[in-house]
């Protein structure tokens, strides 16, 4: 049985520095990006990431067909029994296809969806920092496309939020300290819950 964890957090929240630590401190652990997956089938340059491209350059959310492929995938070529995915759900559609997918399938257990919280302002922040620190900008790392990734982030929120809350599988952290602040206590929490 392959125990899921979905960490959720707006553009800068720090999901995707926390879970690959995570992963790096533990063998049983697989740690998926969306964002990253999503990415490397542009980068292939095939067809399937073109398409993918032409939402991604815009900060608009990649049709749901494709991410539930890329992700069920994912899970069932895990080398471990514990997989963590970031930057899932973003929308209530990807959420309710996810819950269906997952109703029907006796191989995986969502154990908790973690939502790393910050405030638009650090957020924002971390982002543009990102983008001038970085050797190579990403397309997304902008002031507008920040701002249409935040709003697109925010708009499903409180539903997702309900949704995992009534199925008692949603622990909020917040993303506000420091990296080993922000990853000890996500550490620590996915450990009791393996």
């Amino acid at each position: 049985m392959k125990k899921l964890f979905l960490i959720i957090g707006a553009p800068g929240s720090g999901k995707t520095t926390d879970a690959e630590l995570i992963a790096s401190k533990h063998e049983n652990i697989t740690h998926y990006s969306t964002g990253d997956m999503l990415r490397a089938e542009i980068a292939s340059g095939s067809q399937r990431g073109k398409e993918i491209n032409s939402f991604v350059s815009k900060g608009l959310i990649v049709p749901i067909e494709i991410v539930i492929e890329t992700i069920v995938t994912a899970i069932k070529n895990a080398s471990t029994d514990i997989v963590v995915i970031d930057g899932y759900p973003r929308s209530i559609e990807q959420m309710t296809e996810l819950d269906k997918y997952l109703k029907n399938e006796s191989e995986v257990e969502l154990v908790s969806v973690i939502e790393v919280e910050v405030s638009q302002d650090t957020a924002f922040k971390r982002v543009l920092g990102r983008a001038a620190d970085a050797e190579v900008v990403r397309a997304d790392d902008n002031e507008e496309v920040f701002l249409n990734r935040m709003k697109l982030y925010i708009e499903p929120l409180a539903e997702i939020k309900a949704f995992y809350t009534k199925q008692d599988v949603l622990k909020v952290i917040s993303g506000e300290g420091t990296i080993e602040e922000i990853v000890d206590e996500m550490d620590n929490f996915i450990q009791s819950r393996v």
